[in-house]
C-alpha cells in the first residue's frame, strides 16, 4: 500500500509550478511530524521512531521533519531522504549550517561566509542531489531565524543588519540551488512565534527574502518544553498573536505550524489538555491560512534528574494518544498523505 500511495503522490505532482508540493483542498490539513531521533541532534530519526509514531495516532504522515547538519557533512542526506521517500512520506529537510551540535554562534559556516561564496560549490553539488532525487522536497534554511538561539539570528551576524544579510544568504542559496534544476523543492521561511529578543530590528518579517523565494511560511508555537519550566501558553495565544503578521508579511503564501508541542509533567498545563485545545482550533480552521501541522514527537534529559527529562511522545501518555487518534487519525479533515 505504501508503494501505491508513493506512486500516487508522485503522478498528483508531476507539473507543479513553483511549488513542488500543493496546497491541500479547501477544508484540510496535511499532517507531518518530527518522529524524534537518539542523540537529541534532529539527525538520527529511523523508520521505527515514524512507525511507531503512525500506529499510536493512526495516520500516516505527509512530511517527517528533520535536520541536515553541516557539521556532519555537506552532503545531501540521501539515506534519510530516501527511507522517508519509501515509507510513503515527503522529507521535509531542515538546511542546518552549524558549526557544531552546541547552541553558539558559527564561526565556519557565517552569513558572511555564505554570502561571499565559500560554499557555493556545496550548495550546487545539493541541488544536483535534490534534482536527482526526483521527488518532492521540502526544505527550509534558517530555522526560527528570529530567535537567538540559532547563529543566523541577527544578535550574531551584525545586529540591526543582521536581517538583511540573512534575507541576502536566503536568496543566494536558493539560487544555487534552484540553479541546478532542483524544481522539485517547496521552499519554507520558519520563524518562531515570538521574536527573541524582542527588539523592533529582530521582528520576523524582517528576515523575510521576498514572495519569489518563499513557497511556505511556517511557524514554530510551543507550550512549556520543560516540567520545571514556569511559562506555559497555550498554543491558541501563541498562534493569535503571531497569525496576523504572518499573513500581513506574506498575504499569497500558504501557513504551516512546522513544529508544536508541549511537556508531560508541567504544572503550569496538562499536556493532553493543552494538545486538544490547539488540534482542535488547528482542525476547526480557526486560521484558515493553515495548511498542515507538525508535532514535535521527541524526548530528552535536561540535567541528572529523571523527573526534570522533557518528554513530547505522544507514545508515552495514554491520553494524549488519545487526543490524537480522535482529533488527527479519525479526523477526514487531516491527511495522511499528500494529494487529493
Amino acid at each position: 500500500m505504501r508503494a501505491i500511495a508513493l506512486i500516487v503522490l508522485t503522478l498528483a505532482l508531476v507539473g507543479a509550478a513553483s511549488a513542488a508540493v500543493p496546497s491541500p483542498p479547501a477544508g484540510k490539513l496535511y499532517h507531518g511530524v518530527y518522529p524524534g531521533g537518539i542523540t537529541g541532534e534532529e539527525d538520527d530519526i529511523a523508520p521505527a521512531d515514524l512507525s511507531s509514531y503512525e500506529s499510536t495516532v493512526h495516520k500516516t504522515a505527509a512530511w517527517v521533519y528533520f535536520s541536515d547538519n553541516w557539521y556532519r557533512g555537506r552532503a545531501f542526506p540521501l539515506a534519510t531522504a530516501t527511507w522517508i521517500r519509501d515509507a510513503g512520506s515527503v522529507p521535509f529537510i531542515r538546511l542546518m549550517l552549524l558549526d557544531s551540535s552546541a547552541r553558539k554562534p558559527n564561526r565556519r559556516f557565517t552569513l558572511a561566509h555564505v554570502l561571499r561564496g565559500d560554499f557555493d560549490a556545496d550548495f550546487r553539488a545539493w541541488g544536483r542531489a535534490a534534482h536527482t532525487f526526483g521527488t518532492p522536497l521540502i526544505v527550509e534554511f534558517g530555522t526560527e531565524v528570529n530567535g537567538s538561539w540559532f547563529p543566523w539570528n541577527g544578535r550574531w551576524n551584525g545586529g540591526k543588519k543582521g536581517p538583511a544579510r540573512f534575507r541576502d544568504a536566503y536568496r543566494r542559496i536558493v539560487d544555487l540551488i534552484r540553479g541546478e534544476d532542483a524544481t522539485n523543492v517547496t521552499w519554507v521561511f520558519h520563524v518562531n512565534g515570538d521574536d527573541d529578543p524582542d527588539r523592533p530590528w529582530n521582528r520576523f518579517e524582517n528576515y523575510y527574502p521576498g514572495d519569489a523565494y518563499v513557497d511556505w511560511v511556517a511557524v514554530s508555537a510551543y507550550g512549556a518544553q520543560e516540567p520545571t519550566e514556569k511559562w506555559c501558553g497555550s498554543f491558541r495565544e501563541s498562534m493569535d498573536a503571531a497569525y496576523p503578521r504572518l499573513v500581513a508579511m506574506a498575504p499569497t503564501k500558504p501557513l504551516i505550524v512546522a513544529e508544536l508541542g508541549v511537556t508531560s509533567h508541567n504544572k503550569l498545563c496538562d499536556q493532553a489538555d493543552w494538545a486538544s485545545a490547539a488540534l482542535t482550533d488547528l482542525t476547526s480552521l480557526r486560521w484558515p491560512r493553515v495548511i498542515g501541522f507538525s508535532w514535535w514527537n521527541e524526548q530528552w534529559e535536561n540535567d541528572n534528574k529523571p523527573a526534570h527529562d522533557t518528554d513530547m511522545r505522544v507514545q508515552d501518555n495514554p491520553r494524549l494518544a488519545d487526543a490524537f487518534r480522535t482529533l488527527v487519525g479519525a479526523n477526514t479533515k487531516v491527511l495522511g498523505r499528500l494529494g487529493p
